[in-house]
């Protein structure tokens, strides 16, 4: 077994394998609960029954990271809070385009809520792999901490200087272009069904087309590894306990489809989130050099900074876009 495999195996069972079985069972039961039994008919899910579903999430999610405190101490539980604040602040963010990806393939809200969930199965891998991934590397080779330093301080200068929505045209998208072309995609949803057999073209013979509602699945879950290269490197910087690191990551993201509908309904209230997204990156790209040069910073001290940035983002975007409507849901 080469190097990197190993401490990859080494970081995975870091912690007994009965704590990751209890997250996945809690994170599997919620799944189930939410899509079998809330949504068991596709309905548009209103800004209301949205932010309630929403808290019901926040409220799992700090019962676990107050377990996480008591079980663990309270250095562990405060890097899973901070981690949790980083990547829900992050998914806020990333609500705009995924917006822009249902409206591109027309899917109506009623059925949007079910594949946001069912993408939640491919996040699980993908975010695990890169998650493991990223706990080998750091931990065969600690330098690249300092590669992801850098890379946050880039990305927060990044986004203060440019316009995040001046790239967003999905229909433009490489990847949807690719797709389009190689799958024989049917030029009208049917119902939440993903795939469906109908007659060919040219022989005339049942063959299994996919549907416009799982092209953006792939698109969004595309979207989301995407999103992942800024929010795994940032909650590297906190910790690299590959449990925590991986906890607060799905935590937050089972979190953000609950709360999809209402943010998209009032993203243009957040007009000002970014710049302190920006703050948080640079502020945690930095923590990492100082922990570098001069010793480790309080990680009460990192909990408090990022969320008194997230805080103030919020609360002067609300302030300033006072007034402004929620955009209305689209077409049915």
């Amino acid at each position: 077994m080469d190097p990197i495999t190993s401490v990859f195996a080494a970081e995975l069972l870091g912690k007994p394998a009965w704590l990751w079985l209890l997250f996945l069972g809690i994170v599997g039961a919620l799944l189930a609960f939410d899509l079998g039994i809330l949504h068991k008919k596709d309905k548009e899910l209103g800004i209301a029954e949205s932010l309630k579903l929403s808290a019901f999430y926040i409220a799992i999610a700090v019962v676990f990271g107050g377990w996480i405190w008591w079980s663990m101490g309270p250095e562990p539980g405060m890097q899973y809070f901070t981690g949790y604040a980083i990547e829900k602040a992050l998914s806020i963010d990333n609500v705009f385009v995924i917006s822009l990806i249902f409206g591109t393939f027309a899917i109506p809200p009623r059925y949007q809520y079910r594949a946001l969930v069912w993408g939640i199965v491919a996040v699980l891998v993908l975010r695990g792999f890169m998650i493991a991934v990223g706990a080998a590397l750091v931990q065969q080779y600690d330098w690249i901490l300092l590669l992801f330093g850098a890379f946050l301080v880039a990305t927060g200068i990044k986004m203060l200087l440019t316009d995040s929505e001046a790239d967003h045209d999905v229909s433009k998208n490489a990847m949807v272009r690719f797709l389009s072309k190689r799958m024989r995609v049917t030029s009208e949803l049917h119902g939440e069904r993903f795939f469906v057999r109908q007659p060919d073209p040219t022989s005339g013979k049942p063959v299994l087309w996919v549907t416009p509602l799982f092209l953006a699945l792939i698109v969004i879950n595309v979207a989301d590894l995407v999103f992942a290269v800024d929010s795994v490197p940032a909650i590297f910087a906190i910790t690299t306990d590959t449990y925590i690191v991986f906890t607060a990551n799905i935590m937050a993201i089972l979190g953000l489809r609950a709360l999809y509908f209402a943010l998209a309904a009032m993203i243009d209230r957040f007009a000002y989130l970014k710049y302190a997204l920006a703050g948080v990156l640079v502020f945690i790209g930095g923590k990492i050099f100082w922990s570098y040069a001069y010793g480790k910073v309080d990680p009460a001290l990192s909990l408090g900074v990022t969320l008194a940035m997230i805080a103030a983002g919020i609360g002067v975007s609300l302030w300033k876009t006072r007034g402004i409507a929620p955009r209305e849901s689209q077409a049915l």
